[in-house]
């Protein structure tokens, strides 16, 4: 590929959308007619510690991090301020993990395809309270990759093109204890609004999500901020399988970050890989039946940086 234009997007965890969103707009003003968009992590170079400490570089670098802040205490915070608010329990968290590592079995390309019990995800060994390790995204190598072009060229490349209906994108303070609330994040909220408005869609349009669950908690919040459920009524619904196939809004049937795995540059563009596989029915054993319109979101950090988009089969 020597010799292309080439550049190098930037938005931690959010990356992979970040990317996709730059693409877009370069074909969208004529700059370019199409982009390959390639996001690829290799996480186990190093140890978990030390992958630990250089994620949570990400956090504060005045007040949060030099005092120990990672990124597992983090959403422990969120957890426990959830918790409190709305009486989410540990099992509501646990069923999240439950449900992610059930689908990630199934999916040929995720890291631990390990089915778990409710049992173990409870009892597991703990890493930041009330979050154990399988509350707890994996550290991942892997990689995507779309290709975006132009509606008139579409046809060129595929007979079955996925169309970006919506995009989102939010933003939230850089230190957490500036936030009125650890319960939410509002640049969910922020880019659903906006994503939801471009595609002319309401959240209850959406037949599949995938979010970002790089905790547990994680999934619970993006179901409340992106309109799926009442605030304090994902946890609930977790419990009763409304995010399986076959419930209300089937979300993460490929493992999500959890189970599938979560190589931070990719993963933005894993979920349009998965989204475009279910809406052309090529899902398999976790095909969401008539699946015609798709979200994904994609998070950044602790919430600094949040993409939301709507993909669809088009007309």
């Amino acid at each position: 590929m020597t010799g292309i234009p080439t550049i190098r997007v930037e938005s931690a965890c959010a990356t992979g959308t970040a990317a996709i969103i730059t693409a877009y707009n370069m074909i969208k003003s004529g700059f370019r007619d199409s982009v390959l968009v390639i996001g690829a992590e290799k996480m186990t170079a190093v140890d978990s510690a030390v992958a630990t400490t250089l994620m949570a570089r990400a956090g504060d670098l005045r007040w949060e991090f030099p005092f120990g802040c990672s990124f597992p205490g983090y959403y422990a915070l969120m957890a426990t301020s959830h918790m409190a608010e709305f009486g989410t329990t540990k099992e509501m968290l646990s069923a999240v993990g439950v449900k992610n590592h059930h689908y990630g079995a199934k999916n040929k390309y995720a890291h631990l395809r390990k089915e778990i019990t409710l049992e173990e995800a409870m009892k597991a060994v703990q890493i930041a309270y009330p979050l154990n390790i399988y509350d707890c995204s994996l550290i991942s190598d892997g990689g995507a990759a779309v290709l975006l072009t132009k509606e008139s060229m579409a046809k060129k490349y595929t007979d079955t093109p996925i169309y970006i209906d919506g995009i989102g994108m939010g933003s939230d303070t850089m230190r957490m204890s500036d936030r009125a609330s650890l319960s939410e994040l509002k640049g969910t909220q922020t880019a659903a609004r906006s994503a939801y408005k471009m595609a002319g869609i309401e959240a209850n349009d959406v037949d599949i999500a995938e979010v970002h669950d790089c905790f547990t908690i994680a999934e619970i919040l993006a179901m409340e901020d992106l309109g799926f459920y009442e605030k304090g009524t994902a946890g609930p619904a977790v419990l009763d399988q409304q995010t399986y196939i076959g419930g209300k809004i089937p979300i993460n049937v490929d493992g999500g970050l959890k189970s599938k795995g979560h190589p931070l540059g990719a993963t933005g563009i894993s979920q349009a890989v998965e989204l475009r596989k279910q809406l052309l029915g090529e899902a398999n054993d976790r095909q969401v039946d008539g699946a015609s319109v798709g979200l994904s979101h994609n998070v950044g950090q602790t919430g600094q940086f949040v993409n939301v988009m709507i993909y669809s089969r088009g007309n």
